[in-house]
C-alpha cells in the first residue's frame, strides 16, 4: 500500500514518513502543491496525506484537481477543526482531516479507516471498539456481556463508521456520505438513525453516553476504558 505525503514542513514530513513506513506502508513525498500533483500523477498512490497550507499550489486545489478526475483517499491535515478551509476540503471530496498536532497511532488508524471506507483493505465481519462487538455478517451488536441485539442494515452501517473511528469526531457529511452516499441522506434522517441506535445500545437514550453529539460539527463513539 502506498501513501504519498504531502507537507512543506520537512520535519514533520519526516516524522510521518517514519510513523507509516513502520506501519508497512510505502511512502513517496511531496513538499508543494505542484510537486504533489506530479508525484499523484506519476506514482497513483493509494491514498494521500495531504497538508491544507502548501507553498504554490495550496491543498484545496489539489484535492479539487484530483477529485475531478480520480477517487484516491484523501486526508488532509489542519492546525483548526472548525477552521471553514477544513470544511471547504470536505465538500471538495476529502475523505478525513486530522487536527495538528496528533499522535502516530491516530494518524495510522484514521488512514486504516479510510482505506477500510473506500474498499482498499479488507473489513473484519466482526468489529470490537468501545466495548462493543458487531457482527456484520449478522447485523447485530452485542456490548458486553448483553444478549446481542439486531441492527438494520443503515445501522450496521452507521455504527461500522463510528467504530472504526472510534473516539474520533465524525462530521454529519462525512457520515451521511458513507451510510447514504452523496446524494442519498440528510441530517435530519441521521439525526433520526443515531438515535434509533441510541435506543438499541444503552437504556437512557434521552441522555446517551456513548455516541456523543458534538453540537454543529457530527458525532463520536466514546470509548468508556478511556
Amino acid at each position: 500500500m502506498k501513501i504519498l505525503i504531502v507537507e512543506d514542513d520537512l520535519s514533520l514530513s519526516d516524522v510521518i514518513a517514519f510513523t507509516l513506513r513502520r506501519a508497512g506502508f510505502a511512502i513517496i513525498t511531496a513538499y508543494d502543491g505542484l510537486a504533489a500533483l506530479a508525484a499523484w500523477e506519476e506514482q497513483r498512490p493509494d491514498l494521500l496525506v495531504l497538508d491544507l497550507n502548501l507553498p504554490k499550489v495550496d491543498g484545496l486545489e489539489v484535492c479539487r484537481r484530483i477529485r475531478l478526475v480520480d477517487k484516491t483517499p484523501i486526508i488532509m491535515l489542519s492546525v483548526r477543526s472548525g477552521d471553514e478551509v477544513v470544511v471547504k476540503g470536505l465538500e471538495l471530496g476529502a475523505d478525513d482531516y486530522i487536527v495538528k498536532p496528533f499522535s502516530p497511532s491516530q494518524l495510522v488508524a484514521r488512514i486504516k479507516a479510510v482505506l477500510r471506507r473506500a474498499g482498499l483493505v479488507e473489513t473484519p465481519s466482526v468489529l470490537t471498539a468501545a466495548k462493543l462487538t458487531l457482527d456484520r455478517a449478522r447485523n447485530e451488536v452485542q456490548r458486553e456481556s448483553e444478549p446481542p441485539v439486531r441492527l438494520t442494515q443503515l445501522e450496521v452501517r452507521l455504527l461500522e463508521m463510528l467504530m472504526l473511528n472510534v473516539s474520533q469526531v465524525l462530521t454529519s457529511e462525512q457520515i451521511i456520505t458513507t451510510v447514504w452516499g452523496a446524494d442519498g441522506g440528510d441530517r435530519t434522517m441521521l439525526k433520526q438513525l443515531i438515535y434509533r441506535l441510541r435506543t438499541k445500545l444503552e437504556a437512557g437514550a434521552s441522555q446517551p453516553t456513548l455516541i456523543e453529539t458534538i453540537p454543529n460539527v457530527g458525532y463520536s463513539l466514546v470509548d468508556p476504558a478511556k
